[in-house]
């Protein structure tokens, strides 16, 4: 008999030995190895669901925290827009203000100049007519002195002060 054959059929004593022999290693395994190793998986089992829930709470968490920091990154946008708005606010109030307070420096300064410009003017007029003041005085005194220079026109030119004095 060759191997071929002897595979294809078999005795009963061999049928026999070996069913005997898978009975003892069932007893055996099932004695003192199935209930460890299902032991072992059940709690590798059980140690995935954990890590599981873990991994899904920690998820959760994790959209929790992103969905703050986007609120906050949000709400740091909104404030630093706002800021914005009130330094905008704060330079053109301040450029108004300086416009303001330089025109008001410069009518002022116009005012001064223009008070100025008139007092100047004033005493301009009133040396000029101090001089033409005494510029007539000077001529009129060349005129007196050159027809009062005979006894006889400054007894006529008295006569004619004394004629005007009486009708006045």
């Amino acid at each position: 008999m060759n191997i071929s054959e002897y595979l294809v059929t078999h005795g009963i004593g061999t049928v026999l030995w070996t069913g005997i022999v898978f009975l003892v290693l069932f007893l055996l395994m099932s004695k003192f190895a199935w209930k460890p190793i299902l032991h072992a998986v059940k709690e590798r089992e059980q140690s995935i669901k954990n890590a599981l829930l873990v991994a899904e709470k920690t998820q959760a968490e994790m959209k929790q925290i992103q969905a703050s920091n986007e609120e906050l990154l949000r709400q740091a946008r909104l404030e630093r827009d706002n800021m914005l708005k009130e330094a905008k606010a704060t330079h053109d109030h301040i450029l108004l203000d300086a416009k303001h307070k330089a025109e008001v420096n410069a009518e002022k300064m116009l005012q001064y100049a223009r008070m100025q410009i008139k007092a100047e003017k004033e005493v301009a007029l009133k040396e000029m007519q101090d001089a033409v003041a005494v510029f007539a005085l000077e001529i009129a005194e060349k005129i007196l002195i050159d027809r009062l220079s005979a006894d006889k026109k400054q007894q006529e030119f008295a006569n004619r002060l004394a004629a005007d004095l009486n009708w006045n």
